[in-house]
């Protein structure tokens, strides 16, 4: 988690450093050397790791060598999140960099249609081109916010962003290939990734299965934000699904297949499900798959930046999963009051997000900022979360306030 000034954690800490020493016989400057040599143990940010080296450490929140989460205010004012501040998200570490020096040579097999084979990035570039926009959000994004602490990485609301993708449609590939071979049900995608030896493939690997329908808006992307994609985003290859949680975008790609069947696969058959609180993980419960309408606020105050009392703008995004948005909502009471805020930037289609914007008067005290988004089809963002076991789509607009201290 962040550690900010106002962590009531961090707070304790130097208040019992401070008493310790003043039992020591310590006078003021001697708290205040030590408070003060106690910042940077408080403070001190796991580094990037070296695949993602070229991240923004000052916009993100290193949780591990395969977690990086990105700051609630670092998200920017602009549609798109930069390269550099979007997070990353990987189930298994990256392969190595070399598949990267020719990139056009990495392979991909196409099953389950009616002339499958394997083809190229540089041969699919020849079949046709789409760049589409769509929102990327981990499955635990906002895991943080609930109450039985979930394993996994405690995400609050930076395992997000818009991403720009550009790569050949699934449908234009299907269709080369002669279309899908029978009535299959799913679109099944297989990463990359080097698996330990001596394992059982099946517990480990990445293979994801979605609803066969998903084809219809699916890329295989090469390039993410105008630049070729990067092995912590998925590079050479990665499928795009939109509408459809990170997990289902399956990273250096290497099959994608139409199947009668879900992956048999551990991270499709057990891992992934909304599990009820107390049960275990089975194939017989809800896939983690489509995205539900959901926003939250990412200023004024997000990082603890002073907020003084008067004019101020209350901004954030909002995205509707499978749908566009149609309106967003703003309460700077907590939920008591609700007012219509402006969509602001270009809408780049229903998978993007929204920015919003609502100006308002602060006055001094203790405001809790909220936002609700409606989407096209009437579904409104969530007051409540969904509890579950994994602490997965955490779409609460309750959850996701921010708390700021108007002076």
């Amino acid at each position: 988690m962040e550690t900010t000034p106002h962590n009531p954690a961090r707070r304790r800490l130097l208040a019992g450093s401070a008493g310790a020493l003043a039992a020591a016989g310590l006078g003021a400057p001697g708290l205040a050397l030590a408070a003060e040599a106690a910042k940077p143990a408080a403070t001190a940010a796991k580094p990037l790791p070296p695949y993602a080296a070229w991240k923004d450490a000052d916009s993100v929140i290193v949780h591990s060598a395969n977690t990086i989460e990105t700051r609630r205010g670092a998200f920017g004012d602009g549609v798109i999140t930069p390269s550099r501040q979007l997070y990353v998200r990987n189930n298994l570490p990256p392969p190595d960099p070399s598949i990267l020096d020719d990139r056009d040579a990495w392979k991909v097999q196409i099953q389950g249609v009616k002339q499958p084979r394997t083809l190229t990035v540089g041969e699919l570039k020849t079949l046709g081109v789409e760049t589409l926009a769509t929102v990327l959000q981990c499955s635990g994004n906002g895991r943080g916010f609930f109450p039985h602490k979930p394993s996994g990485t405690p995400w609050e609301v930076g395992a997000a962003g818009c991403v720009m993708w550009t790569g050949v449609p699934v449908r234009t590939l299907v269709e080369f290939l002669g279309g899908v071979e029978g009535a299959p049900a799913y679109m099944t995608g297989t990463g990359g990734e080097i698996l330990p030896e001596g394992m059982d493939p099946k517990s480990l690997m990445v293979e994801r299965s979605v609803p066969r329908e998903a084809m219809q808006d699916a890329l295989l992307a090469w390039e993410m934000n105008g630049e070729p994609l990067s092995l912590a985003h998925g590079g050479p290859l990665r499928l795009i699904v939109p509408g459809y949680t990170g997990v289902n975008n399956v990273k250096y790609l290497k099959q994608l297949a139409f199947t009668a069947e879900q992956s048999p696969a551990k991270i499709q058959q057990t891992g992934y499900r909304l599990t009820p609180m107390g049960a275990k993980p089975s194939p017989d419960q809800p896939s983690v798959w489509a995205m539900d309408p959901k926003s939250w606020i990412t200023g004024p105050g997000a990082q603890d930046q002073p907020v003084k009392a008067g004019r101020a703008v209350v901004r954030g995004v909002a995205f509707g999963g499978m749908h566009a948005v149609k309106r967003v909502d703003v309460s700077i009471d907590g939920g008591k009051t609700w007012k219509q805020a402006a969509l602001i930037g270009p809408d780049l289609g229903k998978y993007a997000w929204r920015q919003f914007a609502l100006p308002v008067e602060l006055t001094a005290g203790q405001h809790v900022l909220v936002s609700r988004v409606e989407d096209s089809e009437g579904n409104v963002q969530v007051e409540a979360r969904a509890d579950n076991a994994p602490g997965y789509v955490n779409s609460s607009w309750r959850d996701h306030a921010l708390t700021v201290d108007v002076s």
